[in-house]
């Protein structure tokens, strides 16, 4: 069996088709799925948890 070369978490889910109408969106797909597994990996369980994750991780986020 020929192992595949690793993928990052970025280039993985960068190839997600983003089902969301365009003027909706304020954020790129990518953003919130890192978000979403690094606040779930903190223990965050609900969508709110998980937005209260991103907010008070704002300036460490971005420098990413």
């Amino acid at each position: 069996m020929k192992l595949q070369p690793k993928k990052s978490i970025y280039e993985y889910f960068s190839e997600l088709e983003d089902p969301r109408v365009d003027r909706t969106k304020r954020h790129q797909l990518i953003d919130i799925i890192i978000i979403t597994i690094c606040a779930v990996i903190c223990g965050a369980d609900t969508w709110v948890d998980i937005e209260a994750y991103g907010e008070s991780k704002y300036e460490w986020l971005k420098s990413f």
